[in-house]
């Protein structure tokens, strides 16, 4: 069946989220947004929910409620509030020290039944760096050799352990990054691979890379999920779903659109006009790119393939970053999720709904039981841990060649 999670990303996916009518555009601040939807989300059977997350203060706060609050703080509340749903958080390879970060997430899985899930991502731009006094980013192909050091010391801390221990064992391994560097660190430790894709047969080739991949380090390819990010409109009827979507696109900050697509391209689009497309000479290939090359890829494709205004694509990507955005009835949804599955793209999805908590709900009380009438996914929970839900073993832990080396410092 599906695996489907939901990324609980402040007031929603779309930049104009938190203007959204009947939306409290400062409710991520508060734990309440966390843990009401954390229930509903375990009241609809979901295996995860999702934290997305970045050591620094986003400065484009300025045109949208951001900075959500930390991730091990929040899941920790969310651990004591529910029962079954996992819990996995977004924390830095690039930034955190990696036996202390042993130490607090074994020790979340532990209180929370082992249902904790950490995704590893290489921090990327200029505003963290300067969070932790640095002059600039670490170089990419850097940030990926740290992070498998990084994580290999972590999981061999976690199988050390002798009290405390989980009962799924220990955490598991979630890791984001389509950059050919990043493919490989997914092939060598990921255990659930967070993707992004625009293209159905793109995705499936990632996917089957990625078990490839893992079989030449000597791991099961059948014990990796893959889970794209997919951004959701629901509507009762077509013309619903689109009409909530075009108000979306009518409330989304210009200022917000223009300058995370211009930190994801890595470059200026001051005094771009809306009416014509981004000039080409501006744009370097995806693997030159110092950002992230996962975001980037995916909307140099965009431009590539449909040659959109920058008007059209700042529309397109509404401010989400440039995960797929599907809108339409319940039906229409679950017609989108079931192919991508049937036809080998993905084993479920990282669900980002438009606006929270509204497009949560609608999804869980819309779309989830068309997709349960198909025979798509679950009805009541199997087991009480994250594994269980992912239908994961214990894979087995690196022999610790890294355990007690200084690790090669990201900078």
């Amino acid at each position: 069946m599906l695996h489907i999670n939901v990324n609980i990303l402040n007031a929603g996916v779309f930049g104009g989220s938190w203007r959204f009518p009947g939306t409290d555009g400062t409710a991520s601040y508060t734990i309440e947004h966390y843990t009401s939807i954390a229930r509903k989300a375990e009241e609809a059977k979901l295996d995860a929910v999702f934290l997305a997350d970045g050591p620094s203060l986003d400065p484009n706060i300025r045109h949208r409620t951001a900075n959500n609050l930390e991730p091990t703080t929040v899941l920790a509340r969310i651990a004591a509030q529910t029962e079954r749903i996992g819990l996995i958080g977004t924390l830095s390879s690039s930034y955190n020290d990696p036996v202390e970060l042993a130490r607090r997430l074994g020790d979340l899985d532990h209180i929370s039944g082992g249902r904790f899930g950490w995704n590893v991502v290489t921090t990327a731009g200029p505003v963290a760096a300067r969070n932790f006094g640095r002059t600039g980013e670490p170089e990419h192909a850097l940030r990926y050799r740290r992070a498998a050091e990084f994580t290999e010391q972590v999981v061999t801390g976690w199988a050390g352990r002798t009290e405390l221990v989980s009962p799924q064992g220990r955490p598991v391994v979630v890791q984001a990054g389509g950059s050919s560097d990043g493919r490989r660190l997914a092939s060598r430790i990921g255990e659930v691979i967070f993707s992004a894709d625009q293209d159905l047969d793109h995705a499936r080739a990632f996917r089957t890379e990625i078990r490839a991949g893992a079989a030449e380090f000597g791991r099961r390819p059948d014990e990796i999920v893959v889970l794209p990010g997919l951004s959701t409109v629901v509507g009762s009827t077509e013309a619903e779903a689109k009409a909530r979507r075009e108000l979306l696109d009518e409330i989304l900050p210009d200022a917000y659109a223009r300058g995370r697509l211009a930190a994801q391209l890595g470059i200026s689009l001051d005094g771009l006009p809306d009416d014509e497309p981004i000039p080409a000479e501006l744009l370097v290939d995806p693997d030159e790119a110092g950002g992230s090359q996962t975001f980037y890829r995916v909307v140099k494709a965009i431009i590539d393939t449909e040659r959109p205004t920058l008007g059209q694509l700042l529309k397109k990507l509404s401010g989400g970053g440039g995960h797929r955005i599907v809108v339409g009835t319940p039906e229409q949804i679950a017609d989108d999720m079931e192919r991508w599955y049937r036809e080998g793209a993905a084993d479920g999805f990282n669900v980002m709904p438009d606006v929270l908590p509204s497009g949560f709900a609608d999804f869980a009380e819309q779309v989830l039981p068309e997709l349960r009438r198909r025979g798509l996914f679950r009805t009541e929970y199997d087991g009480t841990t994250l594994r269980d839900h992912l239908g994961l073993g214990l894979p087995t832990a690196p022999a610790g060649a890294y355990q007690g080396r200084p690790l090669e410092a990201a900078r």
